[in-house]
């Protein structure tokens, strides 16, 4: 609403931002490409199904000290976590021992 607000009437950017009530870093914000999003997405499939065991850290260290890509953590995981690739952490199973007599 801020921008159409500069663009049709010609006010300032901070007054426009003051009277629709929104911050002006969130006036300049646009979103990564989702093209991107889509590269990070098939590369994590291709990861995960030739390393099954493999989880998060080392698909996104295989991605990053590997190819070289320098994406941000947090964003890799929320694609992963998206495309529902968590694996399950099996619990530890007991030793049963005989009791000595």
């Amino acid at each position: 609403m801020a921008a159409k607000a500069v663009a049709r009437y010609g006010t300032g950017i901070s007054l426009a931002c003051r009277t629709f009530g929104v911050s002006q870093t969130c006036y300049r914000y646009s979103r990564k490409l989702n093209a991107e999003n889509e590269q990070i997405a098939d590369l994590l499939i291709g990861l995960t199904r030739a390393n099954k065991t493999w989880g998060f850290g080392l698909c996104f260290l295989y991605l990053r000290n590997v190819r070289g890509h320098v994406w941000n953590h947090k964003r890799v995981y929320r694609i992963y976590r998206e495309l529902e690739l968590n694996l399950r952490i099996k619990p530890r199973r007991r030793l049963k021992r005989d009791k000595p007599d």
